[in-house]
């Protein structure tokens, strides 16, 4: 029991990092190859500090590391489940939003019947 209570730690530690819009958006930038903090804040925006404390979050994370040439600090993802898991959940969320449009169009045609019913009924539709 310790082992799995250890393992779902684990899972969650990494969705709570990836449940930030902020830090998707720059899981996002990075999809596309390595990139340096000054990269991604011009693609992200926000201050420098919050997109360094957000990349601090990821990379404690396991999500993504980093490396320095001179002055720059590059970062770039090293677990592209982070995409998979974006993908899944995109999917879910296109289901889910299909289902609701599928919902409010069946009710809006029962209404219309109930009206045109009810219009019939009082004489209204000759």
């Amino acid at each position: 029991m310790v082992e799995s209570d250890e393992l779902l730690s684990k899972i969650a530690d990494v969705l709570k990092a990836m449940a930030d819009p902020t830090r998707l958006k720059i899981l996002h930038c990075l999809h596309g190859g390595e990139r340096c903090v000054s990269d991604i804040l011009g693609v992200v925006g926000g201050s420098q500090a919050n997109i360094s404390k957000h990349l601090s979050v990821l990379k404690r994370a396991g999500l993504v590391d980093c490396r320095r040439d001179g002055l720059n600090v590059f970062y770039r993802i090293i677990d592209d489940g982070v995409f998979t898991i974006c993908s899944n959940v995109c999917d879910s969320l296109e289901i889910r939003l299909d289902r609701a449009h599928q919902t409010v169009v069946a009710g809006r045609q029962e209404i219309a019947l109930q009206e045109a019913a009810a219009k019939e009924a009082s004489g209204g539709g000759s």
